[in-house]
């Protein structure tokens, strides 16, 4: 495979991550912890793109297109080894010193992957794939032509298959692009990387305490990203960001379909304007659009991050009613879920910054104190059957209960075993 250059502000671009791999990962810190998100959790993609239906015994290939410096196939690689699932975790990446990080966090946690260097444009014709899911975080916003990338992804996607993606999102990056502006001109582009970051520091440390950059609480690059963080921020050369109807109608182009936003709730305005008649005009627009006012109306989301599938081959939403359905917390315990159940009947979540609480039925922490990713939603209702809950109002609590926190992505549904 090769690097594709596809125009000049890509070499600029390509000589960026050399001089700076993004995100900047020290080997060392692998001992200590794992980096957890979205997209591409294992328990997410069993859920939101299989929609718990495709048997955890399948071995699941998987890449990671434009992998940086290895969060998201250093994540899915270890999950799949400490569940004991097959499969196998293909990195894909053109810049040398990202694919360096990226194979030395692996070594240190000793997991196997296949490496490659090259350009996601390439895919097609590459020999690689097909692959059942594919990982594109931070990427598509950078290309030329995100369309033509979304098209080579889909060249090596399986039957079947689904991918995790995340885009920039313009709001939630409000002082980011004056920055930008202002850098070109400063340090332009034509200028070594070390010099240009040179300048951003300088104009870091001078900024006036109006620039909208400073009361942007929604992302830290800036400040906590060091070098790499500071100048994938505030000097990469291409960096476009899409509101929430942009980047599903780029999807859609693509002939995809969103199985899911993360978190669901935060895409749903009808949290933030509780006034019914406001409610009722929510009630009358289209899945796009409504989530494009919750993302005007909030004004804190930095990133999309979208689950899809073929819109030809998409799957059929999980059934939580099934006796056998299998319910499973995504990190936290659904124990430590149910001990935060405040006495108003709400459990709180922060979604950068915005309190959100959700209301949850009275049998949730009964519920929730059952769930251990073993027990089926039937072995559920039989211990509770057994503490005196009748079989309805099992089924209300527990719907309502599901309903809620797959919403926030804490709850999901594991693949049958």
């Amino acid at each position: 495979m090769t690097d594709a250059i596809t125009d000049a502000i890509d070499a600029k671009l390509a000589a960026q991550y050399e001089a700076f791999p993004y995100p900047k990962r020290d080997p060392r810190d692998e001992a200590r912890r794992l980096i957890i998100g979205s997209p591409s959790h294992l328990r997410e993609i069993d859920h939101w793109v299989f929609q718990a239906a495709r048997p955890a015994s399948q071995p699941l290939r998987a890449l990671v297109a434009g992998g940086g410096t290895g969060d998201g196939a250093i994540m899915l690689a270890q999950q799949l080894a400490t569940a004991g699932r097959p499969g196998r975790v293909t990195y894909l990446d053109r810049s040398a010193a990202a694919h360096g990080a990226a194979r030395a966090r692996a070594k240190a946690r000793g997991l196997t992957l296949d490496w490659h260097r090259g350009s996601l444009l390439d895919l097609p014709g590459s020999g690689l794939g097909p692959f059942n899911y594919i990982d594109c975080c931070g990427v598509l916003h950078h290309l030329a032509n995100p369309a033509e990338g979304l098209r080579a992804l889909l060249s090596v996607l399986a039957p079947g298959g689904g991918l995790g993606l995340m885009v920039y999102a313009p709001h939630g990056r409000t002082g980011v692009y004056m920055l930008q502006d202002a850098l070109r001109l400063l340090a332009p582009e034509d200028d070594p990387p070390p010099a240009r970051l040179d300048v951003a520091r300088r104009v870091m440390r001078h900024l006036p305490e109006t620039a909208w950059l400073r009361r942007n609480a929604y992302f830290g690059d800036h400040i906590e990203g060091g070098d790499a963080g500071l100048y994938d921020l505030l000097l990469n050369p291409r960096d476009r960001a899409y509101t929430a109807p942009e980047f599903i109608a780029l999807l859609e182009a693509a002939g995809l379909q969103v199985t899911a936003l993360m978190e669901p709730l935060r895409y749903d305005p009808a949290v933030y304007l509780p006034d019914p008649k406001l409610r009722a005009r929510v009630a009358t627009l289209a899945p796009a659009a409504r989530a494009g006012l919750a993302e005007a109306l909030t004004g804190n989301m930095s990133t999309h991050v979208a689950y899809c599938v073929r819109a030809a081959e998409a799957w059929p939403a999980p059934d939580p009613m099934r006796d056998n359905a299998v319910p499973v917390a995504r990190e936290l315990s659904a124990a430590e879920l149910a001990r935060n159940i405040r006495g108003d009947g709400t459990l709180p979540f922060l979604f950068d910054g915005l309190r959100v609480p959700v209301p949850m039925p009275p049998l949730a922490a009964a519920i929730l104190g059952l769930v251990d990713g073993v027990r089926t939603v039937g072995g559920i209702a039989s211990a509770l059957r057994a503490r005196g809950t009748d079989s309805a109002a099992f089924a209300r609590a527990w719907r309502q209960t599901y309903d809620a926190l797959s919403s926030v992505n804490r709850l999901l549904l594991a693949p049958p075993s």
